[in-house]
């Protein structure tokens, strides 16, 4: 094997993980923005609905409608939708950490392989 120019199938192997494992994270991270802003939009919501009176007029979108809704049955909906936000957040946290440490032992891998390709690994 000392001359040729092929990458071992462990190699080989190591890498695809390694580029599948960034897709993977790139996605949880855009995810992650994704429930931060609407996050963000229901903490915003529920602070201006504070601010309005309680015989105001409220209106909420439904599809593609805006229909008359009590202010207490929006401020329940938006603390609901909130806390679901903020689960799906922790939850993204989560699954990005491990992807990411994930990462890091597989580059690790990947060095000790191409420093010591001869060398079985696993050991």
């Amino acid at each position: 094997m000392s001359g040729s120019g092929e990458i071992p199938p462990q190699v080989q192997n190591l890498l695809a993980q390694l580029q599948q494992l960034k897709v993977q994270v790139e996605a949880l991270g855009r995810q992650k923005m994704q429930v931060e802003a609407l996050l963000r939009d229901a903490e915003h919501a529920l602070e201006e609905l504070e601010k309005v009176d309680e015989n105001s007029v409220i209106y909420k979108n439904v599809g593609e409608l805006m229909i008359k809704a009590s202010r207490d049955t929006v401020k329940e909906e938006l603390i609901e939708r909130k806390e679901t936000y903020d689960l799906r957040l922790k939850t993204l946290e989560r699954q990005e950490e491990r992807a990411q440490k994930r990462y890091q032992q597989l580059q690790e891998q990947l060095r000790e392989a191409l420093g010591a390709v001869t060398q079985p690994m696993g050991a």
